[in-house]
């Protein structure tokens, strides 16, 4: 297991170039100029223009840029924003506790959504039940993120009023009990819909899952035994059913935070998905650069933590 570890970590490294290329590329090919961001836009003069350029370095050939931003990159210099007029690493820092926060509360929200109506489709299939959940999956998957954000927007914050429909926080609100009361429950409406969309998938997948082992000869052999049934499903069917679905939460983890991005910005959200959306119209390349390495960088561990969760929920798997 460690060799493999060590070899996996050893291949994210020039995956990490690679990429690293890609997004300074994009970002070089994008429209505008990241000068104008910098300067005084009141001063107008060529030759302050042409200072200017020179001192940040604009005028170095392609490669020099790359490599002075890679260099930047590797000591946790992420440079400047343009407009926020502060350090990257900063401002990023200030924003990722919302988008982890909101992560993980999606997640949660999965996982347990997914793993009650999942076992409960699986064990009664082709019931009523059954076919409510399939319907409510079939809505979620074919709703799109961001129709389903707006809907539940102007349901339970425009007429119901139970919850905020945008910020972090309330204003206001000083640190203690009330601030994370707060904070929680303008984190709850984004993590429901990020979570209950990705929850269908999994539901899915669990019900047949359980079906069909629940037609296998280690059940029946079970059930010939004389073993109830409840402990045939929570302890043979289920337990083997959830080893799959454990083994996805790294790139669960990782998927939710590149998908934050839509979510933040219709609810205002203050997390990096919406920094990133800021950055991308203000044409901050300083800060679009870094968070696209730093969603890089967390797929690529997500997807490590997947495939060392094989080696540790089921020892018949053997990474060495």
């Amino acid at each position: 297991m460690l060799q493999y570890t060590i070899r996996r970590i050893l291949i994210m490294i020039p995956m990490l170039l690679l990429i690293s290329v890609v997004i300074f590329s994009l970002a070089k090919a994008m429209p505008g100029d990241p000068l104008s961001g910098k300067i005084d836009p009141l001063n107008s003069d060529p030759h302050y223009i042409a200072d200017m350029r020179e001192q940040l370095g604009l005028n170095d050939p392609l490669p020099v840029q790359y490599a002075r931003w890679v260099g930047g990159l590797v000591q946790g210099d992420l440079g400047e924003s343009f407009r926020h007029k502060r350090e990257v690493s900063d401002l990023i820092a200030s924003r990722i506790p919302n988008t982890l926060l909101l992560a993980v509360m999606s997640l949660v929200i999965t996982y347990i959504f997914a793993f009650i109506m999942g076992s409960y489709s699986g064990r009664k299939p082709y019931t009523l039940g059954d076919n409510l959940i399939a319907g409510f999956n079939y809505l979620g998957i074919a709703i799109p993120s961001f129709v389903a954000a707006i809907v539940c927007i102007y349901v339970f914050s425009i007429q119901l009023q139970w919850f905020p429909a945008t910020g972090s926080v309330g204003s206001g609100v000083e640190a203690g009990f009330g601030y994370w009361v707060s904070k929680l429950k303008h984190t709850l409406l984004p993590a429901l819909v990020l979570g209950l969309l990705s929850t269908a998938s999994y539901t899915q997948y669990l019900r047949n899952d359980i079906i069909e082992s629940a037609r296998k000869d280690y059940v029946r052999t079970a059930r010939a035994k004389g073993t109830k049934e409840s402990k045939i499903y929570n302890v043979h069917i289920l337990r083997n059913s959830i080893i799959p679905i454990v083994t996805l939460l790294g790139f669960d983890f990782a998927g939710l935070l590149g998908g934050a991005i839509i979510i933040e910005t219709i609810f205002t959200y203050p997390g990096i998905g919406y920094l990133f959306i800021d950055a991308v119209n203000g044409r901050d390349y300083s800060v679009m650069m870094a968070i696209a390495m730093i969603l890089t960088v967390f797929t690529l561990l997500g997807n490590l933590l997947s495939d060392l969760l094989y080696g540790v929920v089921d020892p018949r798997i053997r990474l060495d």
